[in-house]
């Protein structure tokens, strides 16, 4: 992990850029100093939180985005990389691939359901909604006392703001995609 003051100069630099703003313009914007700015862009200075924060509010950016590595453009995440999250005696096994992200509001999911396997899920707050794709196998889903079939290739979309259970209840194993939407 990179030094937090070269991953500010590097944010701050291609931001201002970005932008086509001078080192001038970013300390009107920002209460900043231009020297102190320049320094911070060159890695020279260990700024305080404080001037983060108004580099942040004059920029109309995150605190976070600032001092946080910014993200590739193209990702590869490995099934053997992802910390399985399991119930049902390993029978439902849960592979976030893609954690929640604040920009984007939701999390997916790569899930595998054994025979007999089943999970019991609260609802989850006000608005949410799940996104499932069937890739194998036949995937029962109650939501709300209601009971639901989705076979291979198919999908279902349901408010998960209400009790839901996922079970398999065929010969084969199911696996699916899962993606869960969240309000802001």
């Amino acid at each position: 992990m990179e030094n937090i003051n070269f991953i500010l100069s590097k944010n701050l630099k291609s931001l201002r850029e970005q932008k086509k703003l001078s080192l001038d313009k970013v300390a009107g914007m920002t209460g900043v100093s231009k020297t102190m700015l320049g320094q911070i862009e060159r890695g020279e200075s260990n700024p305080s939180i404080s001037t983060v924060w108004k580099i942040a509010n004059g920029l109309k950016v995150s605190f976070t985005y600032l001092i946080n590595e910014p993200q590739p453009d193209t990702v590869i995440i490995s099934k053997k990389e992802i910390q399985e999250l399991t119930e049902d005696n390993r029978k439902y096994r849960l592979y976030p691939f893609f954690p929640f992200d604040d920009k984007r509001r939701f999390e997916m999911y790569t899930v595998e359901i054994d025979r007999g396997g089943i999970l019991s899920a609260e609802p989850h707050r006000e608005g949410t909604q799940e996104f499932l794709t069937v890739f194998e196998g036949e995937l029962t889903i109650c939501i709300n006392s209601e009971e639901y079939t989705v076979k291979t290739g198919d999908s279902i979309r349901f408010r998960a703001d209400k009790p839901h259970i996922y079970g398999n209840s065929g010969d084969t194993i199911v696996r699916i995609s899962m993606v869960i939407y969240y309000p802001s």
